[in-house]
């Protein structure tokens, strides 16, 4: 019953914080508004740890590489502090293993992070297409490189409908099918693997 409980709460205070650190490497990939008052909460909420990471490891090509070494630092904790609960620490001797079930874990994340921004996206585009509401314009910044190709590739019917959220909706799916073939290749553990499986 304890072990459920703690099981639980590291889950989930862990999914919640991994969201935000992964939502802040996507927001500078996307080039995503920081004046946002979302944006803003989500650096504010990681720069305490990214600060001193980002002294020892350098950005380059655009991409955030201490954002990216801190995915993996929380996902590796959580590995370890779920299976603690569990009295599963001897199955963790490996812990190249275990950075590659974060890796697995942190990919999960991201493809929802994408599915939901998408279902953001589409619903605001119906409900209140010329809106402002911060959540929707960071869920349209967070897909827009996503669609912005295929609306080049594939125009809007009529100029009206959009068919480019369909194709990532596919995307997503086989980008889902493979991950979820690395994570029964690498033997993940659900149980001990912060991420929707």
């Amino acid at each position: 019953m304890l072990s459920d409980i703690l099981h639980m709460i590291i889950y989930t205070l862990g999914a919640l914080f991994l969201v935000v650190v992964i939502l802040r490497f996507l927001l500078q990939v996307v080039r995503a508004d920081f004046y946002n008052p979302i944006s803003q909460g989500i650096v504010k909420a990681t720069m305490p740890l990214l600060k001193p990471l980002r002294k020892i490891i350098p950005s380059a090509g655009g991409i955030d590489f201490a954002s990216v070494v801190l995915i993996l630092l929380v996902q590796v904790a959580a590995t370890y502090l779920l299976a603690l609960v569990h009295g599963l620490m001897a199955v963790m001797v490996n812990p190249l293993l275990v950075l590659a079930w974060g890796f697995v874990g942190a990919l999960t994340m991201v493809s929802n992070i994408f599915f939901w921004s998408l279902i953001i996206s589409i619903i605001g585009s119906f409900v209140a297409p010329f809106s402002s509401n911060p959540i929707l314009t960071l869920a349209n910044q967070i897909i827009n490189p996503l669609s912005a190709p295929l609306r080049k590739l594939i125009p809007p019917i009529g100029g009206v409908l959009d068919l480019s959220p369909i194709f990532i909706f596919l995307g997503l799916k086989v980008a889902d099918m493979l991950i979820i073939k690395l994570a029964i290749f690498l033997q993940v553990s659900p149980q001990l693997v912060l991420g929707y499986w």
